[in-house]
C-alpha cells in the first residue's frame, strides 16, 4: 500500500511568509488547495523548500498539525525530519506528531561530511527509532556529500523500515545503479523536475517536485503519462515547462517557485533570512515566460 502511495508526483510544500515573517497560514491553506486539485498524489511538509533551518521546532509542529488537517487525508502526507546530528533526529522523530504521517523523508546528514559508513550507520539508527517508515533523500549539493549507489542499495536490502528513495544527486549512472539493483518492492523517486521523465524511463516510479507548487496539473500530468509509458505526452510537457524548470533554479529554492506562486495571487513573495526574494530581472523573466505559457 505505502509503495503504491509513493509512486507518481509528491510536492514539496513551500511555507508562505507574511511581511512581518509570520507563516501566513491562509496562502499555505490556499497553496495545499491547489495542489491537490492540481492532481498530486501526495504532499510533503517541513523539506528543504519549505525554508525548514528558519523555523523553529513549534512552528514545525504547528506545520504539520496543520498541512494533515487541510489536506484532511484526501492525499498522504509524508514528513520530512532530517538534520546533521542523528540523536537530534531520533529526538524529533518520537516528539512530532506522526500518527497520521505516510511516512518520514530524511535527508542525508549535510555538513559534516560523513563518510559511506557514517551515512549508513546514520540511516540505520534512525529507521529503528522512527514510528513511520523512512524515505531517504540524497541531495549532494546541498549536503556536501553524495550517498552513493552502493550504500543506498545497502540500506534498501538490510534496514527494514527503509522503504524508498529521493535521488536528487543528478548523476544519472548513478542512478541506474540504484535501480538496477534495488529490491523489487523498494521505491525509487526523482527529485529533479527537470530530470524526472528520463528518470521514470530508465526505472524510477515518481518525482517529489518543488515545480509543482506552481505547475500541479501539468507536472502531475507529465509523471502520469511517463508511468504509462506514454512518452508522446511525457515529453510535450516536459518540453512546455523546460524554461520553466530552469527559471525556477536559476538563483535558489525557494526563491523562484516563490516567484512563481507569487504571479497566481497564492502567496506573497516574502522569506526569512538568509533567502532572499529573486532578482528583479529574474522576476521579469519569469513574468514574460508566463505570459506566454
Amino acid at each position: 500500500m505505502l509503495q503504491q502511495q509513493l509512486r507518481g508526483t509528491g510536492v514539496a510544500l513551500v511555507t508562505p511568509f507574511k511581511a512581518n515573517e509570520d507563516i501566513d497560514w491562509h496562502a499555505l491553506e490556499k497553496l495545499i488547495n491547489h495542489v491537490i486539485e492540481g492532481g498530486v498524489n501526495y504532499v510533503v511538509t517541513l523539506g528543504t523548500t519549505g525554508e525548514t533551518p528558519t523555523l523553529s521546532a513549534e512552528e514545525k509542529l504547528d506545520l504539520i498539525k496543520f498541512t494533515f488537517e487541510k489536506v484532511a487525508k484526501r492525499v498522504p502526507v509524508v514528513v520530512g525530519i532530517g538534520d546533521y546530528s542523528t540523536n537530534d533526529v531520533i529526538k524529533r522523530l518520537q516528539k512530532c506528531p506522526l500518527d497520521e504521517a505516510a511516512a518520514v523523508l530524511s535527508v542525508a546528514p549535510y555538513y559534516s561530511k560523513p563518510t559511506q559508513e557514517g551515512i549508513y550507520q546514520h540511516y540505520k539508527a534512525i529507521a529503528a527509532a522512527s514510528p513511520k517508515p523512512i524515505i531517504l533523500y540524497n541531495v549532494p549539493g546541498r549536503t556536501g556529500r553524495n550517498m552513493t549507489a552502493e550504500t543506498t542499495v545497502r540500506l534498501a536490502h538490510e534496514v527494514e523500515n527503509i522503504v524508498a528513495m529521493k535521488e536528487a544527486s543528478g548523476d544519472m549512472a548513478q542512478c541506474m545503479h540504484i535501480i538496477k539493483n534495488k529490491p523489487k518492492d523498494f521505491v525509487v523517486v526523482s527529485g529533479d523536475d527537470v530530470l524526472a521523465m528520463p528518470q521514470i524511463a530508465c526505472g524510477m516510479e515518481g518525482l517529489i517536485s518543488v515545480a509543482a507548487n506552481f505547475f500541479a496539473k501539468d507536472v502531475s500530468d507529465m509523471v502520469t503519462a511517463a508511468l504509462k509509458n506514454d512518452y508522446a505526452t511525457a515529453q510535450q510537457l516536459h518540453y512546455k515547462m523546460l524554461d520553466g524548470f530552469e527559471l525556477m533554479f536559476a538563483e535558489n529554492n525557494p526563491a523562484g517557485i516563490k516567484a512563481f506562486l507569487q504571479q497566481n495571487n497564492i502567496i506573497q513573495n516574502y522569506f526569512r533570512l538568509p533567502i532572499v526574494p529573486a532578482t528583479a530581472a529574474l522576476q521579469i523573466q519569469i513574468k514574460e515566460y508566463l505570459e506566454k505559457y
